[in-house]
């Protein structure tokens, strides 16, 4: 490997750290992004199979 990979797995390290603890640090606040990116992901998984609905009764 070159250097470039080698800098970008050691930073690529620390960051997983340094999120590791900050998400153990503020974990009710992580739960409830989480849970909002759940509800997000549900809405836009909904808005998919609507489209697509659509799509297949106009054929």
């Amino acid at each position: 490997m070159d250097t470039m990979g080698i800098i970008s797995v050691i930073m690529g390290l620390i960051l997983l750290a340094i999120g590791g603890l900050a998400i153990g640090i503020f974990l009710p606040e992580a739960i409830i992004a989480v849970k909002g990116l759940i509800g997000i992901v549900v809405v836009l998984g909904g808005l998919l199979v609507l489209i697509f609905g659509l799509l297949i009764v106009n054929d």
